[in-house]
């Protein structure tokens, strides 16, 4: 796979004009647009300048090995979008925009791997809809980024892809299961990024890479082909360094689509524009409740929890009213997930759809030992599971049910705009080494939306994310309250190892 990526990378180099010098760094997606607008750079400039990051940090210098393929006609897509703009068609703030996509998004022009070598080469027939809806947006995909396999774990190892690293760091791991979009976004290998979230995916790059990450509602924006963990918990949604970035991603990718049926009911609960609810001035009046027992009691939670305390008194200070709430006590992840059950009966419905797959089960990948080790034990268990229709698993989705009500009672109850809590009560793990001290449970086992924004950084050098939970479709809400928060504090920082 590193192979092939040089290959494409010295493709483009030969078959491309000398690149224009180009400002990459921290630029969001308002700023680039309104260079392509003033035609000081064009679509196909922005693409040359991200694959020659990627050429310099992803396998050299910190060698991040975020990318696990790039888009060979990214060039070719970006001078079609500028003909487009030459001739007078703008499709919107997206049109020309480089992107990645998490590398369990289905792409028709790409492989679609999810990481692993049992689906080498897999080539599925059409796009993802949220990938659809972002193209017709005009956006470029640079390529698509590695991931924890199958997206089942937090640190971004795979057995195609190999381990991503921590641009703030590269002995510590990027969080997952999308570290790569995290890794790829934070490195500025493009402006923003796809993940997917079924138990901290998104929210845990986003807070190990100083990012904005965003899982929205279940039933708000379609998992129409995105390979699939756990339909009961799995969402997709955007990965960004700004709140901004990640409201106009989401205002692209947000809806009703018919091959998700639990997106019947999106139309109804989508404004006009995210962008546009966007207000510097939302946390003044604002009553913000503060889970306590999130914050971990071992001396070891101290250091990111130390930071969140910190930025929760930064809420105070600009008129937001904090209100310690007793949620009870946090079932384990375990407990709630049911990743473990719907697994095998959701990848191999995928499968039959992806007749290009070179696997047809779970089973014939586990029979041909075709996955990372280290997972073959967790899919075994998966595997060994005949039927959804056990007392085992209607308890476990009870416990999910519960612990939503609960959530929605301490909301109601204490007029709240939003939980927050330290996304994780740990900072990035040594490569290698489990990643502990995540709370991604109150959000993706009760469907509810959360978004994560840069906290600060610990004194390891590490960022530090925080997590506002709100009710459901309350993502304007939380990015609101998330943008306002973003520009009293200015947290976000890039790093010093890819300049």
């Amino acid at each position: 796979m590193k192979a092939s990526i040089a290959a494409a990378v010295a493709l483009y180099l030969l078959q491309t004009p000398p690149p224009v010098r180009v400002e990459l760094v921290e630029q969001s997606i308002p700023e680039l647009a309104a260079a392509l607008d003033r035609g000081t750079v064009t679509s196909h400039a922005l693409v040359q300048a991200y694959l020659d990051r990627i050429a310099k940090y992803d396998h050299e210098g910190p060698s991040l090995n975020a990318m696990i393929a790039l888009n060979p006609h990214a060039l070719a897509d970006a001078d079609a979008l500028d003909a487009e703009r030459r001739a007078g068609h703008r499709r919107g703030p997206l049109h020309g925009i480089p992107i990645v996509v998490k590398d369990n998004y289905d792409t028709a022009d790409l492989p679609t791997t999810a990481g692993s070598i049992a689906l080498r080469g897999s080539r599925p027939d059409r796009d993802a809809f949220q990938v659809r809806r972002l193209r017709d947006a005009g956006v470029v995909i640079v390529g698509k980024t590695n991931l924890h396999e199958f997206a089942r774990g937090i640190t971004t190892v795979s057995s195609l892809g190999g381990q991503t690293r921590n641009p703030y760091d590269p002995t510590r791991n990027p969080g997952g299961s999308s570290g790569g979009t995290g890794a790829a976004v934070a490195a500025d290998f493009a402006v923003a990024g796809l993940g997917t979230d079924t138990c901290g995916s998104i929210r845990y790059p986003a807070a190990h890479n100083n990012l904005v990450g965003l899982r929205p509602t279940l039933g708000l924006s379609s998992r129409s082909g995105i390979v699939p963990l756990a339909h009961s918990q799995d969402v997709g949604g955007p990965l960004a360094r700004t709140v901004v970035d990640v409201a106009i991603l989401l205002d692209a990718t947000a809806g009703p689509d018919p091959d998700d049926p639990v997106t019947r009911d999106a139309a109804a609960h989508i404004p006009a524009s995210y962008r546009a609810t966007l207000d510097g001035a939302s946390l003044a009046g604002a009553r913000i409740g503060v889970v306590r027992s999130l914050f971990g009691r071992e001396p070891e939670d101290q250091r990111a929890g130390g930071v969140v305390r910190t930025a929760l008194a930064a809420l105070t200070a600009r008129g937001t009213e904090l209100v310690d709430v007793d949620a009870g006590e946090f079932p384990s992840e375990t407990d709630v997930s049911v990743i473990r059950y719907e697994f095998k009966f959701d990848l191999d419905e995928y499968l039959r759809r992806t007749p290009k797959a070179p696997v047809r089960s779970l089973a014939e990948i586990l029979q041909k030992h075709l996955v990372l080790p280290a997972l073959e034990a967790a899919f075994a268990r998966s595997n060994e599971i005949a039927t959804l229709d056990t007392d085992e698993y209607r308890a476990a989705r009870r416990r999910q049910n519960d612990l939503r009500a609960r959530l929605l009672t301490r909301l109601d109850e204490n007029r709240l705009s939003a939980l927050a809590y330290p996304t994780l009560r740990r900072t990035a793990a040594k490569i290698g080494e489990p990643q502990t001290g995540g709370n991604c449970a109150a959000s993706a086992a009760t469907g509810l939306p959360a978004i994560t924004v840069p906290a600060g950084f610990a004194d390891d050098g590490m960022p530090v994310g925080l997590e506002l939970l709100g009710r459901p479709y309350a993502e304007a809400e939380l990015l609101r309250l998330a943008y306002a928060y973003e520009q009293a504090t200015h947290h976000r920082r890039r790093s010093a190892l890819v300049p």
